[in-house]
């Protein structure tokens, strides 16, 4: 095994496991792995998402066996984050929409901090789903294709900080990523063309590996202790993106 293939092994290997954890992370820690081993955002973005077909199914199962899923918020946010995803997808492949993301890292990072705030002061679980979270999937599934990660950071850190319980949030986000990324791996594959095996056959063995222990974590982690661990991602990962993005690291 080269040290590359070794690298992109232990990439898919932590970041599904924080995915699978706190629904969130995969595609930001993987696409920037991509990137900075040279590819272009397109062929990154194709690349990871071709890779999460796997590790979503993976992780999609562990949470269903754990019973992490409320099923009524996995349709209203997963139709429409499958065709939010399906047009990111044919933009990034056809457009440069990368002084965009600027304006998503900033608001990744205000929910970061505001999701830190709730978790001094957690409210009482919602019993049912909001009413804005189809649109919040669409929202989600574009900016998780057009910018090669962002589905988990977008939508869990809005579910959560409104009051969503963090588990079921977790479960359910994580389950419905398996179609939204399928969706925007098929579009690329049409767009673009295969993914170089080289790079995907590490990333999904190190995922699939990693895969059934989020379910696991999520379900025995306390509400608390989640919220803090999302929060601090969140903000630590969007300053990070923000500083690459102005040109300071």
């Amino acid at each position: 095994m080269t040290t590359e293939f070794l690298l992109l092994f232990a990439v898919g290997f932590v970041a599904q496991l924080v995915d699978g954890a706190l629904g969130m992370a995969y595609g930001v820690l993987a696409n920037a792995a991509m990137l900075a081993l040279g590819l272009p955002p397109a062929q990154a973005s194709a690349l990871v998402h071709t890779a999460e077909v796997f590790t979503t199914g993976a992780s999609a199962a562990s949470h269903i066996y754990h019973r992490n899923v409320d099923w009524r918020l996995m349709l209203r946010i997963g139709f429409t984050g499958v065709l939010g995803a399906i047009l990111g997808a044919w933009i990034l492949s056809n457009v440069d929409v990368s002084a965009a993301r600027r304006f998503v890292y900033i608001y990744l990072l205000l929910m970061g901090l505001y999701i830190l705030y709730k978790s001094t002061r957690i409210a009482a679980a919602r019993e049912q789903p909001a009413g804005w979270t189809s649109p919040l999937g669409f929202v989600a599934g574009f900016l998780d294709a057009s910018g090669g990660g962002g589905w988990g950071p977008m939508i869990t850190s809005t579910l959560i900080g409104s009051g969503h319980a963090p588990r079921q949030v977790v479960g359910s986000v994580n389950t419905t990523e398996f179609f939204v990324t399928v969706a925007a791996a098929t579009t690329f594959f049409v767009e673009l063309g295969t993914s170089p095996i080289e790079h995907l056959l590490p990333l999904v063995l190190g995922g699939v590996l990693a895969a059934p222990f989020g379910g696991w974590m999520v379900k025995h982690v306390p509400a608390r202790a989640l919220m803090i661990a999302v929060g601090t991602l969140i903000v630590t990962l969007s300053i990070w993106q923000l500083l690459r993005a102005f040109g300071v690291t």
